[in-house]
């Protein structure tokens, strides 16, 4: 029987696992994480796809029938070329998922001026992937990016709820409202700044909402499930988390509860 895999370069996709959990708390997921050499933002397309490829297939390696790239600039820079090139040379139906499609798909609706705004890392907004993905479903909608290299940094190394912090949190955001002030959605189009939400809030405007996407992807996989009954019918259903770094576990494991939300007890592995 198998599992779902769940990947990101380092903690973050540990806020997409906990809404997959919640919504399907039968589920058996493994967590793999890698953080020896996150963070992905700022690498190249090269790099990003050969790193996300070679997790990938350890993770098929450990029976997952189906992977969930739960890192942004995995889904913007390896997703497409996985799924056009590497998936076809295989013969056992192994599937790959983004977290950006399922989005793109429902950001559309949250929105009254058909003006959104997202923020992300360097490789995400500098592929464009949202502002194409949005265009084929909401074609009248204006999107407005700003790059935030730092949030990442500032998360991962516990800085949150600092005066700092907060700075370079209203920086990016003034930043982005100054490119149109009738935005009215943002988009959290990185895994990692849910936690910096506290801060965020302190300085947006109340009438701006912000979609976090772990729930929108826990959703839209449910669906993809019910739809595609050949991979559920090979998916065991008791509940196990497995958790995996390519760093220290020990770091991985002091870190990792505040995305997750629980203490995790993970392995390390050595990739490739």
């Amino acid at each position: 029987m198998s599992k779902i895999g769940v990947f990101d370069s380092g903690y973050g996709g540990l806020t997409v696992l906990k809404s997959l959990v919640t919504a399907m708390p039968e589920m058996n997921f493994v967590y793999l994480g890698d953080n020896a050499r996150a963070p992905y933002g700022d690498r190249s397309f090269e790099t990003v796809f050969q790193y996300t490829r070679e997790c990938v297939n350890w993770l098929f390696d450990q029976d997952c029938e189906l992977v969930i790239l739960a890192c942004n600039t995995a889904s913007a820079k390896a997703l497409r070329q996985i799924q056009q090139v590497d998936l076809p040379l295989r013969n056992d139906n192994k599937r790959v998922l983004g977290v950006i499609r399922p989005t793109t798909e429902t950001i559309g609706n949250e929105t009254q001026t058909n003006k959104i705004g997202i923020l992300g890392t360097s490789g995400t907004i500098k592929s464009e992937s949202y502002k194409i993905e949005i265009a084929k479903f909401f074609p009248q909608i204006q999107v407005f990016q700003e790059a935030c290299p730092i949030w990442v940094h500032l998360v991962e190394n516990d800085l949150l709820g600092l005066e700092g912090t907060d700075f370079f949190v209203k920086y990016h955001i003034d930043n982005l409202l100054l490119k149109d002030n009738e935005i009215d959605t943002i988009l959290l189009a990185c895994t990692h700044y849910p936690l910096l939400i506290e801060s965020i809030e302190k300085v947006l405007p109340s009438h701006i909402q912000i979609v976090s996407q772990g729930e929108i992807v826990a959703t839209k996989l449910i669906d993809y499930l019910n739809r595609h009954s050949e991979i559920t019918a090979k998916l065991e259903l008791s509940g196990k988390r497995e958790f995996y770094t390519t760093d220290q576990f020990n770091d991985f494991n002091t870190h990792a509860g505040k995305f997750y939300g629980q203490s995790v007890n993970a392995v390390r592995v050595v990739i490739p």
